[in-house]
C-alpha cells in the first residue's frame, strides 16, 4: 500500500528568542494539527521520548553471522556474469515484445505474489545491512513516520519497531506538562523524524527553556515551490500495516490487569541483562492468586521476583506466561522516573501491554506473543476477536460519536449511539482495525485517532490468515462434526470430532480459546498451534460454538466471557 505524505521543512530544535523550540514538522497530507506550548519539564520528557525512540529501532530478529567477505566473492562473480546476464535480459525482452496481445497468462497473479515475495526478502536483508552500517540512509527505509496526537487533555506519540513485534505509545498530560497553547488544533498527523532529532532530544535541559511545536506554517503558506517542501511515497509492507491494525484491535479487548512494583520491574530487567537463556522455556510465567502480591518467574532458571507493594485483586486461574522478554530492555531508561507499571495480559503466548506510569506521562510498550510470531498477519488473535461483525450502520453511528466527543468510555459511547455494551465493544474493536479509533488502557477510555487519513478497509489490511479462511469453508459445505464434548481434568471442554474425514481432538477454555489439540493435516504437523490453530481445529470448536450448550458465538457470548476472564 503506498502512502503520500509531504512535509515542510525538517522537525528539529532550533533556536527562538527566550529559550529554545522543539519544533516538528507535520504532514500537509493531512488534516491541519498544530500544538505550540512551553514544556515545563525538559529532561523528563527527553528520557521519555528517547524510550520511544528505542522502540522505533528495536530489531531482536535472529541475525546470521557476517558472511560480508562471501558476499564481496558473489559480487566479482556477479561481475565476470554481467554480459550472460544482459544477453538473458535481451532475450527475455524480446520473448515478451512477441507476446504483446496475447491473454494474460493463467498463472500471473501467483508468479506476481512469488514476485513480490522475493521483493520484500530483499528489501528486508538491505534494511538490516543499513542499520548497521548506514544509519541515514537506514532512516529512509524506515515504514511510517512517527504518529502524533493532539487531544483536549493529553498529546500522545505512536511507533512500531522495526520488527514489527513492538507497539510504543507516550502518553502526556497536556496540562500538566505543558503551559498554555494560543495555537491549538486537534487532530492526527505524521511528524518528520530523523536520526538528528533523536540527538537533539539529548540537549533538553531544565536550565534552559524549551518549548514543544507541532508548526502549522506549512498549511497557510503556498509550499509546493518552496524549496523546503518535498513529497514522499511511502510503500507500507502488508504485514507492517496489519500487525499496527491487529495490535490496536487487541488493546480493545477484554485484559487482566497486573499492578508491579518499579523495584519488581527492575530486578526483572537486571537479572535478563545479566543472563541469557541457552535453552528452553524462555518465558515469564505470572502466577497470579487474588489477595497477594503477584510473582514472576523467569525460565529456564525458575527465578522468582515477587511484586512486594502491589496487590494482585484480579480473578483466580492458571499460570500465564508470555515470551520475547527481552524486548522489554527499552524500559530501563524510564525506570528512574516511574511511580509504577501495570502490564495487561490476554492469556498465554498472546500480546501484553506495558504501561510505566511516571506521573503525568505514560508509556504503553505492546508486544506480540513472541518476537517472530506471525500474529500479525492474522492468527492467534484473531480468536479472540468477536466471533460476529457488526452492523455498518452501528460502526458508522459509533465512529460520528466518537468523531465527536474526541474521547470517551465504553458506557458512555454504548448509550450516545444507542447500543448495548457488547454491541459497542465489537463495533470499537472494527473501528480500531480500520485504525480510527485507539484505546487508552489506563485511562479506560476509547479515543478518536486515525492513523493513516482515510479509514482502512480489507484490501489494505490485506487478506485473512488462509487457515481461517478454510475453516469457514468447513463450516459452510458442513464437513464438520462434534462426536463428543467433555470437561477435562484441569477445567475447559475437550472436544473430539472430525473435520473434512479427519479426525480431530481440542482442549479449549473458557474463553474459546483452543489450548491444546490433536490433527492429521499438514499445517498442525508443520506448526502445532504456535502459529494458531489449523483449519480443522478451528471448525471443530466454532462448529461446538453453534450447537453446544452455553459456548454460543454471539457477540454477547464473546463479550461476557471476556470480561468475566479478566475479572470486570
Amino acid at each position: 500500500m503506498q502512502v503520500q505524505t509531504a512535509y515542510f521543512g525538517s522537525s528539529a530544535i532550533r533556536q527562538a528568542a527566550g529559550g529554545r523550540v522543539l519544533q516538528f514538522a507535520p504532514d500537509l497530507s493531512r488534516e491541519r494539527v498544530s500544538f505550540d506550548a512551553p514544556l515545563k519539564d525538559p529532561v523528563r520528557f527527553r528520557e521519555a521520548i528517547s524510550a520511544l525512540h528505542d522502540v522505533v529501532i528495536n530489531d531482536l530478529r535472529f541475525k546470521p553471522r557476517d558472511k560480508s567477505a562471501y558476499e564481496a566473492w558473489k559480487v566479482q562473480q556477479r561481475e565476470r556474469e554481467s554480459q550472460i546476464r544482459s544477453a538473458a535480459y535481451m532475450e527475455v525482452k524480446e520473448t515478451l515484445d512477441a507476446r504483446v496481445g496475447q491473454p494474460i497468462p493463467a498463472d500471473l497473479k501467483r508468479e506476481y505474489g512469488r514476485a513480490r515475495k522475493r521483493y520484500w526478502s530483499a528489501r528486508r536483508s538491505l534494511n538490516d545491512w543499513l542499520r548497521e552500517n548506514d544509519k541515514e540512509l537506514w532512516r529512509q527505509l524506515m515504514p511510517y513516520d512517527p504518529v502524533i496526537t493532539v487531544a483536549d487533555d493529553v498529546v500522545f506519540f505512536e511507533c512500531f519497531s522495526a520488527d514489527e513485534s513492538s507497539y510504543g505509545c507516550l502518553t502526556v498530560e497536556r496540562d500538566a506538562c505543558f503551559g498554555a497553547s494560543d495555537t491549538t488544533a486537534f487532530g492526527t498527523t505524521n511528524v518528520d523524524y530523523s536520526w538528528d532529532l533523536y540527538h537533539n532530544f539529548q540537549s533538553l535541559r531544565t536550565y534552559r527553556a524549551t518549548r514543544f511545536a507541532i508548526d502549522p506554517e506549512g498549511f497557510s503558506v503556498a509550499t509546493q515551490d518552496h524549496p523546503d517542501y518535498r513529497e514522499e511515497k511511502i510503500d507500507l509492507p502488508d504485514g507492517w500495516l496489519r500487525g499496527f491494525m491487529q495490535l490496536q484491535a487487541a488493546m480493545c479487548l477484554p485484559t487482566r490487569k497486573v499492578s508491579l512494583s518499579v523495584g519488581a520491574v527492575y530486578s526483572l530487567l537486571a537479572f535478563l541483562k545479566r543472563r541469557k537463556a541457552r535453552t528452553s522455556p524462555r518465558a515469564i510465567r505470572f502466577e497470579l492468586t487474588p489477595g497477594r502480591p503477584p510473582r514472576l518467574v523467569l525460565e529456564p532458571w525458575e527465578q522468582p521476583i515477587d511484586s512486594f507493594g502491589t496487590i494482585y485483586d484480579g480473578p483466580a486461574g492458571d499460570p500465564l506466561r508470555i515470551w520475547g522478554r527481552r524486548r522489554l530492555l527499552v524500559l530501563a531508561r524510564v525506570l528512574p522516573l516511574a511511580d509504577g507499571v501495570n502490564v495487561y495480559l490476554l492469556g498465554t503466548g498472546l500480546p501484553s501491554f506495558w504501561v510505566v506510569r511516571m506521573g503525568p506521562m505514560r508509556l504503553t510498550l505492546g508486544l506480540s506473543g513472541w518476537t517472530t510470531n506471525d500474529w500479525t498477519r492474522g492468527s492467534a488473535v484473531d480468536m479472540l476477536m468477536p466471533p460476529s461483525y457488526p452492523q455498518d450502520n452501528d460502526v458508522s453511528q459509533l465512529a460520528g460519536v466518537l468523531q465527536t466527543e474526541r474521547s470517551a468510555p465504553l458506557s458512555d459511547l454504548a448509550s450516545r449511539a444507542s447500543l448495548a455494551p457488547d454491541l459497542a465493544a465489537a463495533g470499537l474493536n472494527q473501528l480500531a482495525l480500520r485504525g480510527q479509533a485507539i484505546y487508552d488502557l489506563d485511562a479506560d477510555r476509547f479515543r478518536w485517532r486515525q492513523v493513516l487519513p482515510m479509514a482502512l478497509s480489507a484490501k489494505e489490511l490485506g487478506p485473512p490468515h488462509p487457515e481461517r479462511v478454510g475453516a469457514l469453508q468447513i463450516l459452510v459445505r458442513q464437513q464438520v462434526q462434534v462426536s463428543s464434548a467433555q470437561r477435562g481434568p484441569r477445567g475447559g471442554l475437550i472436544l473430539v470430532g472430525k473435520a473434512e474425514g479427519k479426525p480431530v481432538e481440542a482442549l479449549i477454555d473458557d474463553d474459546s480459546i483452543i489450548r491444546k489439540g490433536k490433527c492429521l493435516c499438514g499445517y498442525f504437523f508443520k506448526y502445532g498451534i504456535r502459529n494458531g490453530p489449523c483449519r480443522h481445529l478451528q471448525a471443530l470448536r466454532d462448529q461446538h460454538g453453534r450447537t453446544g450448550d452455553g459456548a454460543g458465538t454471539s457477540t454477547l457470548s464473546w463479550y461476557e466471557r471476556t470480561r468475566q476472564w479478566a475479572g470486570r
